[in-house]
């Protein structure tokens, strides 16, 4: 008889708190839509929405915001290219893997500085944060560099009539 009365109480006791969790849903769902409308609503009709959906659209794609960014990378809102590079080449080559450094801060560095252009793109002034060359990439494009100048230097030199022909 007391295990039907204790039964009874749960089974009682567990619908109440059943009802009351739907009802709790309803009124969540209710004002989401409610303020989801509004929030929509409010973005459509200026303000700065259009700004406001391409960043989110931006941190959607890249994972990170403009404040992690900036974050990562040490700088301000304020801060100039030239700044905004030296900290990224730094902290690049600090974290260069062949150095001891770390690939996964080395990668969070490059995903900052690739939110940055995207933001600066997505405002109107596409900008690109130069990419530091290691020694070796360094003295390689050097080589690169210095043969494409020779060769140029050969072909405007044997572009003039042999002697003789002129």
């Amino acid at each position: 008889m007391a295990g039907r009365v204790i039964a009874q109480i749960i089974v009682m006791g567990s619908q109440i708190v059943g009802k009351a969790f739907m009802e709790a849903y309803r009124q969540a769902a209710a004002n989401a839509a409610k303020n989801g409308g509004q929030h929509a609503a409010k973005n459509a009709s200026g303000g700065g929405g259009a700004k406001a959906a391409a960043a989110d659209a931006v941190t959607r794609k890249t994972g990170m915001s403009m404040d992690e960014a900036m974050n990562i990378l040490n700088i301000t809102k304020e801060a100039d290219l030239a700044k905004i590079t030296k900290n990224y080449q730094h902290l690049f080559k600090v974290n260069e893997k062949n150095d001891g450094g770390s690939f996964y801060l080395q990668s969070k560095v490059v995903r900052a500085k690739e939110r940055l252009e995207m933001e600066w793109a997505a405002e109107g002034n596409p900008m690109k944060i130069e990419i530091p060359k290691t020694a070796a990439e360094a003295a390689e494009a050097a080589a690169v560099e210095g043969k494409a100048a020779s060769d140029a230097a050969s072909k405007a030199g044997s572009s003039s009539p042999p002697p003789g022909q002129q």
